[in-house]
């Protein structure tokens, strides 16, 4: 009697799970393990030796698509999931159009929705401005990437939400401390145009400059001017 009583009660805890939107947490592994085959440290992608893995990509897509996060998952387990697809499918699309000069060579690259996420079909433009700019957190513009030389460089690990807050911080003082990105000094700081096009996402508690003051060892003031730098969509390959 214990047994059957025990079986019921599992089953009842499975069933409601599945009703309240719980699912099990995604294993991000396989795509940490494509990006440090495939991404060098400085984020240039070998997308020629990637095409080789098309099938483990897809099939991990295929996997964040079949088991969204749950309405009880925390920020972190939502933007690891979020950011993660974002890269992967970017890097799917280049792979789909592959020899290609530059993402946008690819028609509405961030407007066609062929992303599946539950019974949802996002874009990279939902992803981006529906689902991860809504969770009022301007670091992820640092973590997601375009697949473009001027845009923060694709890292070769995978997000993972136990180290979330260390990875956003990590990915933001490496993308301003990039020379090739962004150009400070005391007097004046020439930055990349993605603190233009998201300034709302930057000066909620402040400037751009009291938003890149604390990541940067030189000593900006309220007088140093900003200048924004022109945006190279080369292909970030290796």
């Amino acid at each position: 009697m214990q047994l059957y009583s025990y079986t019921f009660l599992l089953i009842f805890s499975l069933f409601s799970n599945l009703v309240n939107g719980q699912t099990n947490k995604i294993d991000h592994s396989s795509w940490d393990t494509l990006l440090k085959t495939h991404v060098d440290t400085n984020g240039n992608v070998d997308y020629e030796g990637f095409l080789k893995d098309t099938i483990t990509l897809s099939n991990y897509i295929s996997e964040l698509g079949s088991n969204p996060t749950s309405n009880t998952a925390n920020k972190n387990e939502k933007l690891a999931y979020y950011i993660n697809l974002y890269n992967a499918a970017t890097v799917k699309l280049i792979l789909d159009n592959y020899p290609i000069k530059s993402i946008k060579k690819i028609s509405k690259p961030w407007d066609k929705k062929w992303i599946a996420v539950g019974d949802k079909t996002l874009s990279l433009g939902d992803i981006e401005h529906k689902v991860l700019r809504k969770m009022q957190e301007p670091r992820i513009h640092f973590a997601i990437n375009c697949a473009s030389f001027s845009c923060p460089m694709l890292k070769n690990e995978a997000f993972i939400a136990s180290k979330m807050e260390a990875q956003l911080e990590q990915a933001t003082k490496d993308f301003i401390n990039d020379p090739k990105r962004n150009i400070i000094s005391i007097s004046k700081i020439e930055i990349s145009q993605i603190f233009k096009w998201f300034k709302k996402d930057f000066t909620t508690k402040g400037t751009i400059v009291d938003f890149i003051k604390p990541y940067t060892t030189i000593n900006l003031s309220k007088k140093t001017s900003v200048k924004y730098l022109d945006y190279n969509w080369s292909l970030n390959e290796k």
